[in-house]
């Protein structure tokens, strides 16, 4: 009879850690698909070098970096030629990032780069025209630049080019 329980008792014990084993490969496989769900997701999400489009009370929507820094054109350039080299290109630094998702209401065929004259870098350009950084904007957000000297301008998807 003692022998009888005692195999009775190693049974369910083997019978419940059976049980507990295929729990957790139960869970295992749950825990799986939502990884990969997740990671669907992320890549579902706007690439982390996408540019975007922010905006302020002062200039309205205006185009950004992926660190929201914003991007400007010099009324003094011409298609396809900075004309901002020296103490200029030290206020305003080029833009250079070459690769890049855009905002809505964008088209990635607008931009391109250009070859700068001064220094032989590669510069992005917006429907020809050469990017700048604004070297007094120091954060998310600042738009300093917009329209200093009546020839810095934030970039936004209706700028237009004389």
């Amino acid at each position: 009879m003692k022998r009888g329980i005692f195999t009775l008792a190693i049974l369910l014990i083997m019978f419940a850690l059976a049980a507990c084993g295929k729990s957790t490969e139960g869970k295992t496989e749950t825990d799986q698909p939502a990884q990969a769900q997740t990671e669907q997701t992320k890549s579902e999400q706007a690439p982390a070098d996408s540019l975007q489009l922010l905006k302020n009370e002062k200039t309205g929507e205006y185009l950004a970096d992926p660190q929201g820094r914003a991007l400007y054109y010099f009324k003094k350039d011409e298609a396809g030629k900075s004309n901002c080299s020296g103490e200029c290109l030290a206020n305003w630094p080029a833009f250079t990032q070459e690769d890049f998702a855009v905002p809505e209401g964008f088209d990635k065929k607008d931009f391109d780069t250009i070859t700068r004259e001064d220094n032989g870098e590669k510069q992005v350009t917006y429907k020809g025209f050469p990017l700048y950084y604004f070297a007094k904007d120091q954060q998310e957000g600042d738009v300093n630049g917009q329209g200093v000297k009546d020839v810095w301008f934030v970039i936004n998807s209706e700028t237009e080019f004389e």
